[in-house]
């Protein structure tokens, strides 16, 4: 994964994530996360990463408006920030005791524009939006959460796997191995 893939890969799926916003009427819809509105989703994605950054890097992340207030604002300014980074040429290392070093890039692709991609699923079923995903995109990213399964699991970041037909869509299948149930609706 190079520094431009990365960037790339976070563009389109944030861009994809802020079309979804766009179309949300609901924001307490409920959502396939137990106990997480529409609004929670953006929430989630918006809290969790500044921590994460700064415990590997330098990075600071700057403040946008609040989930509560401002939504859509809120997400562009997040994914703004983190665009900026990833199309920077320098070069920086993400290091933690968790994880072995790794460029920066490899780290916000890895553990940020993957949760990006994952739920925007949840963001689409919640609002009644398109919740397709490329196939080939979940077909690599189930391989890989297979290979961790073990990890996975201990985390507490998945839920329960959600039973599924071995010859189900794999989109189905990537669903239900991060816990999520690939029918259901509001």
């Amino acid at each position: 994964m190079t520094r431009t893939e990365a960037a790339a890969r976070h563009a389109a799926y944030a861009d994809r994530f802020a079309t979804l916003i766009d179309g949300v009427v609901d924001w307490s819809a409920p959502t396939p996360v137990k106990e997480w509105t529409a609004r929670d989703v953006v929430g989630h994605l918006i809290d969790w990463f500044p921590g994460f950054l700064a415990m590997g890097s330098d990075v600071r992340l700057p403040d946008g408006p609040e989930v509560a207030d401002d939504p859509a604002n809120a997400w562009r300014v997040r994914s703004a920030a983190l665009q900026a980074i990833l199309d920077d040429p320098a070069e920086r290392t993400f290091s933690s005791q968790m994880f072995p070093d790794m460029p920066l890039a490899m780290a916000i692709d890895q553990f940020y524009s993957t949760d990006i991609f994952m739920h925007a699923w949840d963001l689409a079923r919640a609002s009644g939006q398109d919740a397709s995903w490329d196939e080939a995109t979940c077909a690599g990213l189930l391989a890989g959460l297979e290979s961790m399964a073990e990890v996975i699991r201990a985390s507490g970041q998945y839920g329960d796997q959600q039973p599924v037909a071995d010859d189900a869509p794999v989109q189905d299948r990537l669903l239900a191995f991060i816990g999520r149930d690939p029918h259901w609706r509001p």
